[in-house]
């Protein structure tokens, strides 16, 4: 059962009973317990028994999944207040309503992860599936009433890479589980019962994310209807090869960068402060399709995120290392974001002993953003890993918020159809409380796309969740 040692019995700044049991600490991932992954574990207030347990991840690389578990479907609603312990509030649209959920810090260095190697923070993607692999094998150990209810994995952003290939991971490790209990009668590892996964405005090929910028700026009339003819004739329709690309083309993408510089990338209809003095947005700053290789003063474009989510120019099929948060942020002129509450929280000395994380002096502060981790982008477009795990019987969920444009769902939207399954759910609507939450088109094989309208859950529309 349970390890009651990772039992949470009160938290500061709430000060009701939980819905439901809270467990937090430490899971060692190597034999010699020196890389350490920190989670934290809500079980359902429905029915834990039976309910489904869901992963969370945060993108990055390097962000904490504390973002997901204090500013969008965690237990809690958070009040900042005039203290320095903000004040707890339910939340009545946390996720754990419905669902166990597991809130993992990883790579190891991210959030209350640590490693006593500090060589373990040059990581990559491969090593991370296999890392949070080995976490959730020796979870369940510890969890093992939990080791029957349905599996799924879910994250947004960097995510978009995180989430297929962990699924992939499990499913070529439940293979060699069944394949080792045949011909053992030591059965030591549990099979992970992994059903679907879910990824939210996920980074997932180049071609399709670079090249739904220019169309959803003109989509959604942030860039006059002759520019936007002016830019595809240049660029013959291929926004996305920009390192290559004519000096003609180049021109029209930088004017189209100049046009929507101002706004909020995250989500166009929020304001955002800039400083006044210079561009909120310059060139190093903007997504993707928006750099030209040689003409940036970093040997490495990159897009910037909220909370540490970022990644370079065709990152998923080019090898390369990815930059951090913070060091993308040292650069930045005004981002539209404020992290105050979870890291006035979980920096707090009793909240660390409350969720079973190392103190300060033994691991440093904790932030939402590392710069600690040097993570090496290696695994191609993840366009076959879908296509593997769907074909293979696994449900996946593809949602975007729709006033993205770190993400644009016409990416998400064009991917998704260029998998070739035939439409068993023709493009509608679908209906929350009476309302209009935005449209939905399903698939064969268990793939289905979905946009959220901004309107009706007000929230980053990024990070929807």
């Amino acid at each position: 059962s349970a390890p009651q040692s990772a039992l949470i019995t009160k938290l500061p700044g709430f000060n009701n009973n939980f819905p439901s049991k809270h467990y937090a600490g430490y899971v060692a991932i190597d034999k010699e317990g020196s890389k350490n992954l920190w989670y934290y574990f809500v079980e359902s207030e429905r029915n834990a028994s039976e309910d489904p347990v869901v992963l969370w991840l945060n993108g990055g690389p390097g962000c904490s999944s504390m973002d997901g578990f204090i500013y969008e479907h965690g237990p809690f609603n958070f009040e900042l207040t005039k203290t320095n312990i903000p004040r707890l509030h339910l939340n009545r649209y946390s996720w754990s309503k419905v669902s166990n959920i597991i809130y993992l810090d990883s790579p190891v260095g991210v959030g209350y992860s640590y490693s006593k190697d500090k060589s373990d923070y040059t990581t990559n993607d491969t090593k991370t599936a296999s890392d949070s692999h080995t976490f959730l094998i020796e979870w369940f150990k510890m969890f093992p009433e939990f080791q029957s209810n349905p599996f799924f994995i879910s994250g947004e952003s960097y995510a978009g890479i995180y989430v297929p290939s962990l699924a992939s991971e499990i499913v070529k490790g439940n293979k060699n589980i069944n394949k080792n209990n045949k011909t053992s009668t030591n059965v030591t590892k549990p099979i992970i019962n992994l059903k679907g996964y879910l990824v939210g405005n996920g980074v997932t090929d180049p071609m399709f994310d670079c090249h739904a910028l220019i169309p959803f700026a003109h989509g959604m009339a942030l860039i006059s209807n002759e520019l936007f003819e002016e830019t595809t004739s240049a660029c013959k329709g291929k926004y996305y090869d920009v390192p290559n690309a004519s000096d003609e083309c180049f021109n029209k993408i930088q004017k189209v960068a100049d046009v929507v510089s101002l706004l909020n990338v995250y989500n166009i209809l929020e304001p955002c402060n800039h400083k006044t003095s210079i561009p909120a947005f310059n060139i190093g700053s903007l997504p993707p399709s928006f750099l030209k290789l040689g003409k940036t003063e970093k040997p490495l474009p990159v897009r910037k995120r909220m909370f540490g989510r970022a990644w370079p120019l065709d990152v998923a099929v080019r090898p390369c290392i990815v930059p951090s948060w913070s060091q993308l942020l040292a650069d930045s002129n005004g981002f539209c974001i404020d992290d105050r509450i979870a890291t006035t929280w979980l920096n707090d000395p009793a909240v660390r002993k409350a969720v079973h994380a190392k103190e300060e002096s033994e691991i440093g502060r904790w932030v939402m953003y590392t710069k600690q981790i040097i993570y090496d982008h290696n695994i191609g477009s993840m366009i076959e890993f879908h296509r593997n795990l769907t074909l293979s019987g696994y449900r996946a969920l593809i949602y975007s918020g729709d006033h993205d444009m770190c993400v644009p769902y016409t990416g998400s939207e064009a991917w998704t159809k260029s998998m070739g399954y035939n439409v068993v759910d023709e493009w509608r609507p679908w209906i929350s409380n009476g309302m209009v939450g935005g449209f939905t088109q399903g698939y064969a094989n268990n793939l289905t796309f979905l946009t959220i309208k901004d309107i009706l859950f007000q929230n980053t529309n990024h990070k929807k969740p």
